[in-house]
């Protein structure tokens, strides 16, 4: 059986993919990339599956984690941007173990960003000839249960410095889904990107109007300066490169054409992608407490 190594196998995106190979027929042998091998192993335990010891920020573990590997699935945890650092070594390893094919999980929009960690990723990739896939999701859909929860649940508002941009949109158990239909029959997707998006294409206000129709509350969108945005946070004891990262995400699609949608979700998947409002009603009472 071949290998296949799930990075960031406890976080949204390596959970739901490992979610959507347990309902697929396959001959893979999934190893969950974890840190903390007994506490990640509680976490995903509904869920068959081998474990292995990879830590970004330990370059030691890449050896025995990608020995016998022949898929990587590639993702960037948020806090990491350092890419000569830590994901220069990643894939020097996967061309030293022979590694066959790296499925990364980049960003839509990567192409023309050139300042953003995915680029230099991506490129990385590409330089070491080994066999890739490339997913470009849009903005997540979770952001509003994770990042976004906060404000969401607690002032009943989205702030952010987004003005009245349009971002397209993805459900991440959408990318599960697309993920483990690519891992599954590698063979159909080797150098190709997909653009991973929903139908619609949405300002926050039109999000706010969407939230606050499904879940009977009124929820407000503000979009402050960057200057107030960044003291707020600041208040909000929020890691600075962090607020960074949210100006990057959601001030600059200001100045810049606007994203398309596509059709990849479907293509791939053979369903429809999930949907703004079906996303909040089946997640509503994760948004409102």
């Amino acid at each position: 059986m071949a290998k296949v190594l799930i990075t960031g196998a406890t976080g949204n995106v390596g959970t739901e993919v490992i979610k959507s190979l347990q309902n697929i027929d396959h001959k893979l042998d999934i190893y969950a990339g974890v840190r903390n091998s007994n506490e990640d192993r509680i976490k995903l335990s509904a869920y068959k599956l081998n474990f292995s010891i990879f830590d970004f920020t330990d370059v030691k573990t890449y050896k025995t984690a990608l020995t016998d590997c022949e898929v990587l699935f590639l993702l960037r945890p948020p806090q990491i941007s350092e890419v000569e650092k830590y994901f220069k070594p990643i894939i020097d390893t996967c061309k030293e173990n022979g590694v066959k094919h790296v499925v990364f999980l980049s960003v839509q929009g990567v192409e023309k960003s050139k300042i953003i960690p995915h680029y230099k990723i991506e490129k990385l990739i590409i330089d070491s000839k080994i066999p890739y896939t490339f997913l470009r999701p849009a903005y997540f859909m979770q952001n509003f249960t994770t990042t976004l929860h906060n404000d969401l649940v607690n002032r009943k508002r989205i702030y952010l410095p987004a003005g009245n941009a349009k971002f397209t949109l993805v459900d991440v158990r959408d990318i599960g889904v697309v993920s483990a239909t690519i891992l599954t029959n590698i063979s159909e997707h080797i150098n190709k990107s997909y653009d991973l998006t929903c139908k619609e294409k949405l300002t926050f206000g039109e999000m706010a109007k969407i939230l606050s129709s499904n879940l009977g509350t009124d929820i407000q969108y503000i979009s402050p300066n960057l200057i107030s945005f960044f003291l707020t946070k600041r208040r909000e004891t929020t890691p600075t490169m962090f607020i960074l990262v949210m100006i990057l995400l959601h001030y600059f699609p200001r100045f810049q054409k606007e994203p398309v949608t596509t059709n990849w979700v479907e293509k791939i998947t053979n369903r429809q992608p999930t949907t703004f409002e079906q996303f909040i009603i089946e997640n509503k009472k994760t948004l409102t407490e």
